[in-house]
């Protein structure tokens, strides 16, 4: 790798850092700021970089391609990502080898789907994935959504809340992830409802129609809907839709490796490339584009008193 990268997660509504997952949105900063920060170099005259990015949130190697221009990340462009305002220069995302990311397995239990004793009463079948960070997947419809409702309808029904967050809790137990249900981090695992491809209404108004993509996502991260899909949620999804078998696989039909994802936002476009072996299916990759530009830079003063070994 070139740089190493870790992602601190900020609670939304209590004071907390988790370092327990990754961010593919922030993933695509690190390798235009390392540029920008002189930590990496391209060749006098270039017109794209590849940064070599260690994320140690997961242990994961990443690739980020960029343009760049007199040496330096090119910041504008034509590409558009629904939910983000303007355009920008594409960065390209590429994850390699993905699964496994907090199990250090694809399929943590070792099936596509399981079913999983709630508590509070009942079961649900559910597909525990780990590719980019772990995802509990249920039917949108088991839960009697849609999988089209906007983040903040589906935030202010207390019932399914608490009922996802019980999922949730059951899916991380059942994946390794905590001995028990009370034991649950906050940061992973995510829990994403999916359903079949249905025409809905993106937060900007935008309308998009049931063959503008090949499934429908709500995905909580740290308590609350996402208002469009968390980078590594949309990867692991592309991933979960060429496994066999998956809750993802039986609904969504990518364009060979391609999925577009309907989410609160508009249409999230992810790639993946699974291979199935004698020992099972294995992810050797999984991709997307962002954009990004530098926003502010600053410095923060403190006491030296504060440092655990003073200087």
């Amino acid at each position: 790798a070139d740089v190493d990268y870790t992602f601190v997660q900020i609670a939304v509504r209590e004071p907390l850092a988790d370092y327990g997952s990754a961010c593919g949105n922030m993933s695509s900063c690190v390798g235009p700021f390392a540029l920008d920060e002189g930590m990496v170099s391209v060749p006098s005259g270039a017109t794209e970089a590849q940064v070599r990015i260690f994320n140690t949130n997961t242990d994961q190697i990443y690739h980020a391609r960029f343009a760049v221009k007199d040496g330096k990340p090119r910041e504008d462009g034509d590409f558009a990502i629904a939910g983000v305002a303007g355009t920008g220069a594409r960065v390209t995302l590429d994850f390699i080898a993905p699964g496994g990311s907090r199990t250090g397995a694809l399929l943590p239990t070792g099936n596509a789907t399981d079913r999983l004793t709630v508590a509070g009463g009942g079961e649900i079948e559910a597909s525990l994935i780990d590719a980019a960070n772990p995802v509990v997947f249920v039917r949108a419809s088991d839960l009697g959504q849609r999988a089209t409702e906007a983040p903040q309808t589906l935030d202010s029904d207390p019932d399914l809340m608490t009922r996802i967050e019980a999922i949730r809790r059951a899916g991380a137990v059942k994946m390794g992830l905590a001995d028990s249900a009370d034991a649950t981090g906050p940061a992973n695992p995510k829990i994403a409802m999916v359903a079949v491809p249905a025409p809905f209404d993106a937060l900007d108004g935008t309308g998009y129609a049931a063959d503008s993509h090949q499934i429908n996502v709500r995905l909580v991260s740290m308590g609350n809907f996402h208002r469009a899909i968390t980078l590594t949620g949309g990867l692991c999804t592309a991933v979960a839709a060429q496994i066999p078998g998956s809750l993802v696989a039986q609904i969504a039909r990518p364009e060979g490796p391609l999925l577009h994802i309907g989410t609160a936002s508009g249409i999230l476009p992810v790639t993946a490339d699974v291979a199935a072996g004698p020992d099972g299916v294995h992810a050797r990759s999984a991709g997307t584009f962002r954009t990004q530009r530098r926003l502010m830079e600053g410095a923060v003063l403190f006491p030296e008193s504060l440092l655990e070994t003073p200087s």
